[in-house]
C-alpha cells in the first residue's frame, strides 16, 4: 500500500513538471523507507530565511549545474519560474554573466562556486553574506548548495544520470554554461 502511494505521488510530480522520476521509484522499489528519508533530507533545499531569493536560487542552481547540466538543471529552473523568479535571471546564473546578474545573485553564485571548489575566497564571501544577510542567510545559502547536489548525486549514484542537455528558460532553449568545482 505504502509503495502503490508513493508511485501515485512520484507520478502527480512527473506529470506537473514533465520530469522523470524514475530513480525515485527505483528507490522506493528498493525500500520505502530510504526514499522517505531522502524525502525528508531534501526537505534542506527549501529553507530560505533572510536572504534575497535571487542569490538564494543562484547559489542553488550554481550547484545542480555544478553536479549535472541536463534535467535537473531543467527542473531547477521550472520551479524557480513557477515561483515567479524572471527568466532573464536565470539566463544570467545559467550563462554565467555575473554582469548580468544583480548583486545579491552574483555573489550566490560566486559563493557557491567557491564552496564547491573549496576554494579559500569562500571565506571572505562568507562574511560578506553574513554582513549582509546575517547566520541564518549564510545557513540558506548553505542548505541551497548542499540541496542542489542532492538530486543529481543521487540519480548518477543509481544509473539514472544523462548528459548535459539545453536547458528551456522562458520558452527559449539556452546551454549551460558548467563551471568546474
Amino acid at each position: 500500500m505504502i509503495r502503490w502511494l508513493m508511485r501515485r505521488r512520484i507520478a502527480a510530480f512527473e506529470r506537473a513538471y514533465d520530469y522523470d522520476m524514475s530513480y525515485i521509484s527505483d528507490l522506493v522499489d528498493a525500500d520505502p523507507r530510504a526514499a522517505r528519508l531522502f524525502g525528508r533530507a531534501t526537505q534542506l533545499g527549501r529553507y530560505r530565511r533572510d536572504v534575497p531569493l535571487s542569490a538564494w536560487c543562484a547559489a542553488q542552481m550554481t550547484t545542480v549545474m555544478a553536479e549535472d547540466c541536463g534535467p535537473c538543471t531543467q527542473l531547477g529552473v521550472t520551479l524557480a519560474e513557477r515561483e515567479g523568479v524572471d527568466p532573464a535571471l536565470l539566463r544570467a546564473i545559467l550563462t554565467r554573466d555575473l554582469k548580468a546578474l544583480p548583486d545579491d545573485a552574483a555573489l550566490g553564485v560566486r559563493f557557491a562556486e567557491a564552496v564547491l571548489a573549496h576554494d579559500v575566497a569562500a571565506d571572505d564571501l562568507r562574511e560578506e553574506i553574513v554582513r549582509r544577510w546575517g547566520k541564518r542567510g549564510l545557513v540558506s545559502l548553505g542548505f541551497a548548495i548542499t540541496a542542489g547536489r542532492l538530486y543529481p548525486t543521487l540519480k548518477y549514484a543509481l544509473g539514472h544520470g544523462r548528459a548535459c542537455t539545453r536547458v528551456t528558460v522562458g520558452g527559449a532553449p539556452i546551454p549551460v554554461l558548467r563551471q568546474a568545482a
